[in-house]
């Protein structure tokens, strides 16, 4: 396995692209829905980043990549159809222990990013390991039509009932059991069926002393 998976907390954290093109946009779009901090390098960019600019949602500095524009980043994507340039950006990451995506280049890179599913909490990756983007992007697609946005409410409930056990109960053995039945509840064919009664009785009897999520989760319907 060449690569190892992992989940990464960007919040508020800064992420440089260098780069203005449609891949550079897309990876945006990404970072910032996961609250990252984003700068783009580029002297043009594409609409989409462009329109983000505008909006004040990332900082752009309109020119081509100079060294020490990754200063204090925890990521960045080298992403321009120059690759001397994606080189020096490169190497400046590594002088600085920042982490580098080489888009055109994946291999010669720290990381790839894979194609996602994301329904709400739950997140479902795929990746060829920067072997072909094209494919990871197909499987995704093909998941997609089994993993509706009623997951999300699963994922949430089983979520805040994890929480509300980990903070009242001093018992392993006991949140353990607990785990395991809310882990083969069929959480998705309740919520999806409205059953929102029935499963907050069953945290409540799981918990002992109430796991349901409160008034804006299980026993409240969706407006929508």
């Amino acid at each position: 396995m060449r690569y190892y998976p992992i989940n990464l907390d960007v919040k508020d954290r800064v992420v440089v692209i260098v780069g203005g093109g449609a891949v550079a946009a897309r990876k945006a779009a990404r970072l910032l829905a996961a609250g990252a901090r984003v700068t783009v390098v580029a002297p043009t960019l594409v609409p989409r980043l462009a329109e983000l600019a505008a909006q004040g949602k990332l900082v752009h500095l309109p020119r081509p990549y100079l060294p020490g524009d990754l200063a204090g980043a925890l990521l960045a994507f080298a992403a321009t159809d120059a690759p001397e340039v994606n080189r020096e950006v490169a190497e400046e990451a590594r002088s600085l222990g920042v982490l580098v995506d080489l888009v055109a280049d994946p291999r010669s890179g720290d990381f790839t990013t894979p194609a996602v599913l994301s329904r709400g909490e739950l997140l479902i990756t795929a990746s060829t390991s920067g072997a072909s983007p094209g494919l990871s992007r197909r499987i995704i697609e093909e998941l997609e039509p089994l993993f509706d946005d009623e997951y999300a409410k699963s994922v949430m409930l089983l979520g805040r009932a994890r929480e509300k056990l980990l903070t009242e109960k001093g018992r392993t053995a006991y949140n353990e059991r607990v785990f395991a039945v809310l882990e083969a509840l069929d959480l998705h064919r309740l919520v999806k069926n409205g059953q929102l009664e029935a499963l907050d009785q069953i945290l409540l009897k799981l918990s002992e002393s109430g796991a349901a999520p409160g008034p804006e989760g299980a026993n409240k319907k969706d407006p929508s």
